[in-house]
């Protein structure tokens, strides 16, 4: 009998240089994009936007995945701080508003869960492309440097074609890559701002 890790049935071997790296040699950027309050827009700003989007999505060599994560909003920290304002204030009278503020707000969210969106691109890049320059199935630091800068092209180019429709984008950093995938298994402890320390040997 053997006992396999979480980490064992998980397609991400490592996350480098703000590059994610899978166990089958593929890579992937994650780029995090900004919302759009489309419902808002004239009907002609809304089909102009829609035209943009199509035309970037048609000039695409290559795939890429577009994923929305709604995720529980996490006003602990809020709350500590309007707390804190709380006890450092001298007046009675604003420290009882201040409370009276902290319980509405703490009585909104038990109420109703609300919810916030973050949207994001994923960019990948797999050494058995046509297009890759690496032959070898293994990767070495200089292998993986080549295929990084072959997928920041690709990634240059969603952000221009995203800021073409009004949208900015910029690429997560490793440690925001790791907090991303931990908190797609964890999505409770995430909701309540917990982050584990992750080791270095998976974050560089």
């Amino acid at each position: 009998m053997f006992s396999l890790s979480a980490q064992d049935f998980l397609e991400l071997k490592e996350i480098r240089e703000g590059v994610v790296i899978l166990k089958n040699k593929g890579l992937r950027i994650i780029l995090m994009v900004s919302s759009l309050n489309f419902a808002l827009k004239s009907q002609e700003e809304q089909e102009a936007t829609i035209y943009q989007f199509q035309n970037f999505l048609n000039s695409l060599d290559f795939s890429c995945q577009i994923l929305v994560q709604s995720k529980k909003l996490n006003i602990t920290g809020y709350l500590e701080k309007i707390s804190e304002r709380e006890k450092k204030e001298k007046s009675e009278l604003i420290q009882l508003q201040i409370k009276e503020y902290r319980n509405f707000i703490s009585q909104i969210v038990k109420e109703g869960d609300i919810m916030h969106k973050n949207f994001f691109v994923i960019v990948p890049f797999s050494l058995s492309e046509p297009k890759s320059i690496i032959s070898s199935s293994s990767m070495t630091d200089e292998d993986f440097q080549r295929a990084r800068n072959q997928l920041l092209q690709r990634v240059r180019f969603i952000m221009l074609g995203l800021r073409s429709c009004g949208l900015t984008s910029r690429p997560l950093n490793s440690l925001e890559l790791a907090e991303f995938y931990w908190s797609h298994y964890h999505p409770t402890e995430s909701e309540k701002g917990f982050y584990p320390d992750f080791p270095p040997d998976l974050v560089k």
